[in-house]
């Protein structure tokens, strides 16, 4: 039976989520198919395409740093400490994951903040599609290691030594072009099927295929877990796997 890898760049509108699915045959073999690479993607769409998926890519944070939480329960039953100073490293300490800080200490890239940014709202409508998941049976295990694993595009393609930057927008189809051609060349068995023109076309399916590429790699034992000191946190707080 083949195997597919989902892939998801998941926006707050469906109209800027989307969607990639490889199919895999033979694991031998490196052969892949694009067989879906689409925007528009409403939640029943999304919480229907792991069901056959080896291993699904979210590109969203799939959790909140967990100081932030106990700061949100305590401040909301009145029962906050008062922190000895609520300088930068405090707020620091809520707005980033541990996995965000071990992404930075990998690649120089600082992922966007849950606690603090607009990330959050696709990161809550996640919230949402997650317990769904759940409720189906789905092993939605926030550390990755069960159907779904967080992905964070950019910083897979800086591991994968290809430009990382300028692709989004209008302004980025050149690089988006280059970007379709370096990944053909990092995996030579991916048929795009003719959706190389939609990659190229938009940001949000190019993501969505590299949030694909990156389950299967991890599917393969070919991305890196979090360490054992923070295998507890990863399932509270989320871990994004970049390629190994």
């Amino acid at each position: 039976m083949p195997t597919r890898y989902v892939g998801l760049d998941l926006a707050a509108q469906d109209r800027r989520t989307g969607l990639a699915v490889l199919r895999e045959e033979d694991p031998g073999s490196g052969a892949l198919v694009l067989e879906e690479a689409r925007t528009g993607v409403d939640d029943a769409l999304i919480a229907q395409r792991p069901r056959g998926a080896g291993k699904v890519g979210v590109d969203v944070p799939v959790g909140w740093p967990r100081r932030f939480v106990e700061l949100l329960a305590a401040q909301a039953t009145g029962t906050l400490a008062p922190p000895g100073s609520t300088g930068d490293e405090w707020r620091r300490g809520l707005a980033m994951r541990e996995t965000d800080r071990a992404v930075h200490a990998r690649t120089g890239l600082t992922p966007l903040s849950v606690s603090t940014d607009r990330i959050a709202h696709p990161a809550l409508r996640w919230a949402g599609i997650e317990a769904r998941l759940r409720e189906e049976g789905i092993d939605v295990a926030r550390d990755g290691n069960g159907r779904i694993c967080e992905v964070y595009p950019a910083a897979a393609l800086r591991r994968w030594g290809m430009p990382h930057r300028g692709y989004k927008g209008t302004g980025g189809r050149a690089a988006r072009r280059g970007l379709v051609e370096a990944l053909g060349g990092r995996f030579p068995g991916l048929d795009w099927a003719g959706h190389d023109a939609a990659c190229v076309e938009e940001d949000d399916v190019l993501d969505a295929v590299i949030a694909a590429l990156m389950a299967r790699e991890v599917a393969r034992g070919r991305a890196v877990p979090p360490p054992d000191p923070l295998r507890e946190i990863a399932l509270v707080e989320g871990w994004i796997w970049l390629p190994a």
